[in-house]
């Protein structure tokens, strides 16, 4: 953990901090007030947020919504915190916010995505719930290769409630229902199997 000699950071100093460390290949995240450096995380995990990340454009471009997907960029969660998410949907809009600044995002995202690895079990099915909820961000992912477990969370009162998934492998998305009605064109379907097969490099097709 990392803080200043004398006091805890600020959010405006932890900006400051990843604009002055740009050049690092450290990703720290704020947490009440210290520096979290981020391990790197296993092959596995980039392969299963590129396959995400190219869906989710997909569904998007297809649908012509103001939307972007982001990948291992910030989010501010309380007054000295702030996540670095593994994946992120956001309106075009808050992108527009962002320029010549810092890329943390400080209103929520549409979606957050996080991937599961050792060191982060606790804080992705604990802490960044709990956070992610209080920060209002609608839906949140947890895709967890450990476990061959996809736990999608909708907001609803200020909790995450557990959307069931069915029998079918059909991802079960608020978020990309709401993608799927902006259009009558039939959406690719994507199983939670597909995901898995994402970190296999025998059957991964890239």
């Amino acid at each position: 953990m990392v803080t200043t000699r004398d006091r805890l950071l600020t959010f405006e100093d932890y900006l400051n901090h990843q604009a002055d460390d740009s050049a690092s290949d450290v990703r720290y995240e704020l947490v009440d007030g210290e520096l979290i450096p981020m391990n790197p995380p296993r092959i596995e995990h980039f392969l299963i947020a590129q396959f995400l990340s190219d869906y989710l454009r997909q569904v998007i471009g297809q649908n012509n919504l103001p939307w972007m997907v982001f990948a291992e960029i910030g989010v501010r969660t309380g007054f000295r915190r702030s996540r670095v998410v593994d994946l992120c949907v956001v309106q075009r809009e808050q992108v527009q916010e962002l320029a010549g600044r810092s890329a943390v995002f400080e209103t929520p995202p549409l979606l957050a995505v996080e991937i599961v690895s050792l060191d982060s079990i606790g804080r992705d099915y604990r802490y960044k719930r709990s956070e992610y909820a209080a920060a209002g961000i609608p839906e949140y992912w947890i895709v967890d290769p450990l476990e061959n477990r996809l736990t999608i969370l909708q907001l609803q009162e200020g909790l995450y409630d557990e959307i069931p998934q069915d029998q079918s492998g059909l991802i079960q998305s608020p978020i990309l229902a709401t993608m799927s009605q902006q259009s009558a064109d039939q959406q690719p379907a994507i199983t939670i199997e597909q995901i898995w097969q994402a970190a296999n490099l025998d059957q991964n097709p890239l």
